[in-house]
């Protein structure tokens, strides 16, 4: 094989590579490109979801919302609680001691 046979081998063998490769592109872009319907679904499933992150997010907040004020009513109404038995002590106290009074004087 002389130097003019092996350069026309190498060219062939180039092109023909070079023919696969593309061949081959052009048939993965063939079968894997996307239609106008199918690009069409997709921004309708892209936007479904943005607007469902939304509403998460904002059902989230008012969760979170209603968490702080139902937290801030409990607390009221264990203040209020302790009052109340607060002063219930107190008037059990006081009427112990108006018992004790009244037998007392009625005793002496």
């Amino acid at each position: 094989m002389n130097r003019t046979e092996f350069i026309v081998v190498t060219a062939v063998i180039l092109f023909v590579a070079f023919a696969l490769g593309w061949f081959a592109y052009w048939l993965l872009h063939r079968f894997s490109r996307v239609s106008g319907a199918e690009m069409g679904e997709l921004e309708r499933m892209a936007q479904e979801l943005h607007d469902a992150e939304e509403m998460r997010d904002q059902a989230i907040a008012y969760l979170q919302q209603r968490e702080s004020e139902l937290t801030n009513h409990l607390a009221q109404t264990e203040a209020e609680l302790r009052a109340a038995m607060d002063g219930l002590r107190d008037a059990r106290h006081e009427a112990e001691e108006l018992r004790g009074y009244i037998e007392r004087m009625n005793v002496g």
